[in-house]
């Protein structure tokens, strides 16, 4: 076990050491914005770039994972849907952001570094086929989703070109397509440019989490246990056990093949606490208290469920 929490270890460490800095004040809170912009256009999608640029094109447009992936996300979805509207009697749009919680993990600021640690070979491949899977299917499809809802009068031709938009200027879709692109081209940037892509990608991990750490501090979580508690569960265990169900199902179809690590690394990210832009999602439809609180305590229950699982992926139970 010691050796899991060498893993695990310096991921929340780096987490606890952002918090403090803001608690303390070394930072102010409002200095996350300015850190994580700097993390999410400049650091992560130079980390991407150099990931994907130098791999074989064939391992970057995996049709199984994605698969995998969405099928195991999608039953997840439509599980928290079921709950939240036939169970709780919550309004439509409410438990859209209920399924959104359950399904959609922190891959850049919190997965990347953990698969980084535990999974190096598999992580920047599994990353940006999560990415993919993320933004083009889970996280659109809610939001138009939660949109439309919210806007029942609105023409859902406009509110689909608003999303459309927002995913062309994605910075980390633009950089998986760079990366793609010189896979597939073959084409390595001159060393002097190389070099500088390097220097911000090492700037990503340790950042990303401080930011992390620093965005918990003040988050409300008194007197939301019992919204918070289903999205928590749903996002810790019954996001990576779908997932893994999924993943178990095409093999046994003989639908495609995933290596054994690309397969961990699926499940490792699918386990992840729920995105950190969640809250910022969800503040449009004024549901940004609920959502903050299930960010802090997908972040913090992590500690416990993602040690659980990296023990198992080491044991050869997964």
């Amino acid at each position: 076990m010691l050796d899991i929490l060498a893993i695990t270890g310096p991921i929340y460490l780096t987490i606890l050491i952002g918090a403090t800095a803001v608690h303390v004040g070394l930072f102010k809170k409002a200095d996350m914005l300015p850190l994580g912009k700097f993390v999410l256009y400049l650091a992560l999608p130079c980390l991407i770039f150099n990931a994907l640029s130098q791999r074989d094109f064939q391992q970057i447009l995996n049709l199984t994972y994605l698969s995998s992936y969405a099928t195991g996300t999608l039953l997840v979805i439509g599980l928290g849907l079921l709950w939240a509207r036939c169970v709780t009697g919550l309004p439509t749009v409410a438990s859209i952001y209920v399924a959104m919680g359950m399904s959609c993990p922190n891959s850049g600021f919190v997965g990347f570094p953990v698969l980084l640690l535990t999974l190096p070979m598999a992580a920047p491949t599994a990353f940006a086929l999560n990415l993919l899977a993320e933004n083009l299917l889970v996280i659109s499809m809610l939001l138009l989703m939660a949109e439309t809802a919210a806007h029942a009068g609105a023409e859902r031709r406009h509110i689909f070109g608003q999303l459309l938009r927002r995913l062309v200027f994605n910075p980390l879709i633009l950089a998986i397509i760079a990366g793609g692109i010189a896979a597939w081209c073959q084409w390595r940037p001159p060393e002097p440019i190389s070099r500088t892509i390097t220097l911000f990608a090492q700037a990503s991990i340790a950042l990303s989490l401080l930011v992390i750490g620093g965005t918990l501090v003040g988050l409300p979580l008194k007197g939301m246990q019992r919204q918070v508690i289903p999205i928590m569960l749903g996002k810790l265990i019954v996001h990576p056990l779908a997932v893994f169900a999924a993943l178990r199902l095409y093999t046994a179809l003989g639908i495609g093949h995933l290596s054994t690590e690309l397969q961990q690394a699926m499940v490792l990210l699918a386990a992840m606490p729920t995105m950190s832009i969640y809250p910022i999602l969800a503040q449009r439809h004024g549901l940004d208290g609920v959502s903050a609180a299930a960010l802090l305590a997908t972040t913090l229950g992590s500690f416990f469920t993602l040690n659980i699982l990296i023990w198992l992926i080491h044991t050869g139970w997964i």
